[in-house]
C-alpha cells in the first residue's frame, strides 16, 4: 500500500507543473482521492479532491480555475495539474486516499510523501 508523488519543483510566478501521485494497493474509483498542501506555519489545506460517491470535484476555492485534479483508475494515478502558479501556492504537496469515498477537506485517511513546490521570482 503506497502513495508516491512527484514533479514538484521551482517555478516563477505565473508558470505551470503537473504533480503525479502513483498508487498502489488501492482501488481509485473505491475512494475519495485527492491533495492536499502544507506550508510551513500553516494549517493543512485540502486542495482538490475527487468524490467516489458521486464523481464530483472539490477545490480549494483559491485554486479553483487554475488547478485541475484528475484520475486514472487504469493506471492507478491521480494528477494535479496547476496553472498560474502564485508564491502563495508554496507548500508540500501531498496526494490521500478517503475511505469514505467522501471528500473534507484536507483530511484524508492515507497519504504518502510529498512533493516541495516553490513559486517564487
Amino acid at each position: 500500500v503506497q502513495l508516491q508523488a512527484s514533479g514538484g519543483g521551482l517555478v516563477q510566478p505565473g508558470e505551470s507543473l503537473t504533480l503525479s501521485c502513483a498508487v498502489s494497493g488501492f482501488r481509485l474509483d473505491s475512494y475519495a482521492v485527492g491533495w492536499f498542501r502544507q506550508a510551513p506555519g500553516k494549517e493543512r489545506e485540502g486542495v482538490a479532491c475527487i468524490s467516489s460517491k458521486d464523481g464530483r470535484i472539490h477545490y480549494l476555492d483559491s485554486v479553483e480555475g487554475r488547478f485541475a485534479v484528475s484520475r486514472d483508475s487504469a493506471k492507478s494515478t491521480v494528477d494535479l495539474q496547476m496553472d498560474s502558479l502564485n508564491p502563495e501556492d508554496t507548500a508540500v504537496y501531498y496526494c490521500g486516499i478517503g475511505f469514505s469515498g467522501v471528500c473534507n477537506g484536507g483530511r484524508y485517511d492515507f497519504w504518502g510523501r510529498g512533493t516541495q513546490v516553490t513559486v517564487s521570482s
